[in-house]
Order: structure tokens, then C-alpha cells, then sequence
């Protein structure tokens, strides 16, 4: 039984539940007064299912099974009844603790029994906008995701906390009455609805169906998903020659390199610029040859 009660439609009161959905009671929180001091090393010692470290918790920690619950007994004779599903049960849970404390020797007594907080989940069954309706609703709403991921709505009437998640999980707290919880359902779910995520719109031509899709447009026309698949993109069958096949699949592996740059060319022979000097020869011959001719000394030119 998770989420909502298991109610057939037509058992449901619209009168006090309009919106069809009845929010499941998970825990109902009591508190009774024994009204006498409690040993509970002597309660931990002779009672079933108790246990007592006084160095982690001030308080013996009591479970039945019927109804499944558990009790925190202090010795100052307070008791807290927790787990219980309903109030019915969770009174004649705090009954069956106070009748194993009396049959231990103390003058227990029932009295002062007063349920403290009813815990209630539901489930909307639609995703929510948590964003949207923190930015609208921030008076009651806080929203802070990097530290906890639902949506915290404090209600003024009735004193209710809602934790509200993106899946459409909705936990209720802090009600003392079961109508309250109730109350507090009917006056947020319009709320709920209000701030609906809905699907993304695609627009056409940016992604093509997927596979099972298309399985079930061929199911509905009774083709097959051939059929409704794009056709694939024709290829050139033409025979070719070999070399001219060889030169393709070099050209389809290796890529295609930017076409070579023409040759740098020289610009042609300014006009302005001199004429070339003429071969280099010999100088003329000198006069001194001769006169060193004339005197027997070698000639130096």
C-alpha cells in the first residue's frame, strides 16, 4: 500500500476528497503519561524486546508486534508512541506498553494520551515543476536541491509541512488530525496541477522517430518497419575500369590535398638598369717593361 489508500473510485467521499486521491496515514507519533517514576535498568532486565544505553539515549526502547510499533519509556513515566498506522492503533499500542510496565511492579497509569503528528504520503502521478512553484509560491515554498531534493511548502491553515518532489510524491507532516492532513492535500493539489511538467514540444525535422516508434506506426497500419524506415542514400553502380576503381578508393582513403601553387617566377630585366661590363683582360702593357728590359731585370708585368 504505497502513495495513496487503496479505495475503489466509487467509495471515495468528493465531498471531503474532490481530487479522487486519498493520502495513506504512514506514522501516527503519541505521547502518554505513566504518572510515576520508572526504574529502566529494572524495565531493560525482566521486559521482552527492551533494550537500555543510558550512554546514547536517556530512554528504554520498547517493541510489539501488535501493532507494529515502538516506545521510548523515560523515567521520568513519559512515553512516546511511535509507528503506529492510524489512532486507533496507536492508543491501544500505548494500552499494551502501560500493562507490560504495570506487570513489572509499578503503579503505571494511562492518562493525559495525545497524539503529537500524523505523518501522510500520496502520490499525484504527474511530475511537478519545483522551480516554477518555488519562484511563485516563495512566501510558504523553500527550494534549495544541492541539499535536499523536495520542494519544502509550510502551510498556514492548516499548520501542515509538505514535502513535495519532481516525481509527484507528496509526504505531509506535522498535522495533529487526520483531517487536517486531508485539508492540507485538497488546498495544494490545484497547486500541484498549476505547475504540471509537461512533455517537450519537438519540433518537426530535428529528430526522426525512434525504433519502437516506428514498431508501433507499422503495428497500427499492419506494414512492417521497413517500410516506414527513410530509404537509404542511392550509390553509383556504374562499371567502371580497374584503374579507375583503384584511383576512387585511393581517393575515398587518402585526403584530398589543396592543388600545388604555380611556380614563383622572376620579373623580367629592368631596361634602366646598365649594361654588363665587357670580359675582363689583361692590363695594356706597361713602360716600365721595357725599361727593365733594357737594364737585365726580370720583367714584373
Amino acid at each position: 500500500m504505497e502513495g495513496n489508500a487503496i479505495v475503489a473510485s466509487d467509495q471515495i467521499d468528493r465531498s471531503v476528497h474532490p481530487s479522487g486521491i486519498v493520502p495513506t496515514l504512514q506514522n501516527v507519533v503519541a505521547t502518554v503519561n505513566l504518572g510515576c517514576r520508572l526504574d529502566l535498568k529494572e524495565i531493560a532486565l525482566h521486559a521482552r524486546n527492551a533494550e537500555y544505553n543510558p550512554k546514547r539515549f536517556a530512554a528504554v526502547i520498547m517493541r510489539i508486534r501488535d501493532p507494529k510499533t515502538t516506545a521510548l519509556i523515560f523515567a521520568s513515566g513519559k512515553m512516546v508512541c511511535t509507528g503506529a498506522k492510524s489512532e486507533d492503533d496507536s492508543k491501544t499500542a500505548a494500552r499494551k506498553y502501560a500493562k507490560i510496565v504495570t506487570k513489572l511492579g509499578f503503579a503505571a497509569k494511562f492518562k493525559e494520551f495525545k497524539i503529537q503528528n500524523i505523518v501522510g504520503s500520496c502520490d499525484v502521478r504527474f511530475p511537478i515543476r519545483l522551480e516554477g512553484l518555488a519562484f511563485a509560491q516563495s512566501m510558504f515554498a523553500s527550494y534549495e536541491p544541492e541539499i535536499f531534493p523536495g520542494l519544502i511548502y509550510r502551510m498556514k491553515s492548516p499548520k501542515v509541512v509538505l514535502l513535495i518532489f519532481v516525481s509527484g510524491k507528496v509526504v505531509l507532516t506535522g498535522g495533529k488530525l487526520r483531517k487536517e492532513i486531508y485539508e492540507a492535500f485538497e488546498n495544494i493539489y490545484p497547486i500541484l496541477q498549476e505547475f504540471r511538467k509537461g512533455d517537450a514540444n519537438i519540433p518537426l525535422g530535428l529528430a526522426l522517430p525512434s525504433t519502437p516508434s516506428l514498431a508501433l506506426a507499422a503495428g497500427a497500419a499492419g506494414t512492417s518497419t521497413a517500410q516506414l524506415m527513410p530509404p537509404p542514400p542511392r550509390r553509383n553502380t556504374t562499371a567502371a575500369p580497374d584503374n579507375q576503381r583503384q584511383d576512387n578508393q585511393s581517393e575515398d582513403s587518402v585526403p584530398l590535398l589543396p592543388p600545388p601553387s604555380p611556380a614563383r617566377q622572376l620579373p623580367p630585366p629592368s631596361p634602366m638598369l646598365p649594361p654588363p661590363s665587357p670580359a675582363f683582360g689583361l692590363p695594356p702593357p706597361s713602360p716600365y717593361n721595357d725599361l727593365a728590359s733594357n737594364r737585365g731585370i726580370p720583367q714584373m708585368f
